[in-house]
């Protein structure tokens, strides 16, 4: 079994998965869910394992169909963030709560509106109605992540990384993506010191590389 299948299969699973991006993009691993499996004690682990931002990668074609702007576009011009030394543009969209959470911001309340951005998700990749106003405020206390609308032939970062890993896993098209951060150095974990997480706790440790390679191949 390669990498990549095994972190497609533990992704089904309701299992975390860390994904490498490379060495010379961001240089970071991010803690992976499908978003659709994240329940209060997967946001627990996110919060404490992880220690990053905890984000919602979507489809493009949910993107599209709920009119979720790229936040770079919205924001006066003199705070752009057009000087990033990673990639050439940010893929933050709107920060949501769902409308049934009280504030928004507690574990059971982020994961009611991850599972729920994954329902939309899911419901825009098949042609279904969906009322996301009707679901969702903003602003909120999830980041909704634009993955490219070619994905990653477009664009190599972690929010297309999770999105396509979620389609190799045959869950809704959304994906959680947290980075992980060294509480020590405050800097973010090393790519070998998360192999070592990984291995101590028995998740699948994938390279970007294999995601790109297998889905530009």
């Amino acid at each position: 079994m390669t990498e990549l299948e095994r972190a497609a299969r533990e992704l089904s699973r309701g299992n975390p998965v860390l994904v490498y991006d490379a060495g010379d993009r961001e240089d970071e691993v991010d803690m992976v869910y499908a978003a659709e499996h994240v329940d209060h004690e997967a946001v627990n682990r996110l919060r404490n394992h992880a220690g990053g931002l905890i984000c919602v990668a979507v489809h493009p074609d949910a993107a599209d169909a709920y009119s979720l702007p790229y936040m770079h576009e919205q924001v006066p011009s003199e705070l752009r963030a057009d000087e990033l030394s990673y990639d050439s543009r940010s893929s933050f969209s709107l920060w949501v709560n769902h409308r049934s959470t009280r504030t928004g911001v507690t574990d059971h309340d982020r994961s009611k509106t991850i599972r729920k951005l994954a329902e939309a998700s899911d419901a825009a990749v098949d042609d279904r109605e969906y009322d996301f106003p009707g679901e969702f405020r903003a602003p909120g206390h999830v980041a909704v992540l634009r993955a490219h609308e070619d994905l990653l032939q477009g664009r190599q970062g972690h929010t297309e990384m999770a999105v396509e890993l979620a389609e190799e896993a045959g869950v809704k098209p959304a994906a959680v993506v947290c980075e992980m951060i060294d509480d020590d150095t405050g800097d973010a974990v090393t790519r070998d010191d998360a192999v070592d997480y990984a291995e101590e706790h028995g998740l699948a440790f994938v390279e970007g590389k294999a995601l790109v390679d297998g889905a530009v191949a």
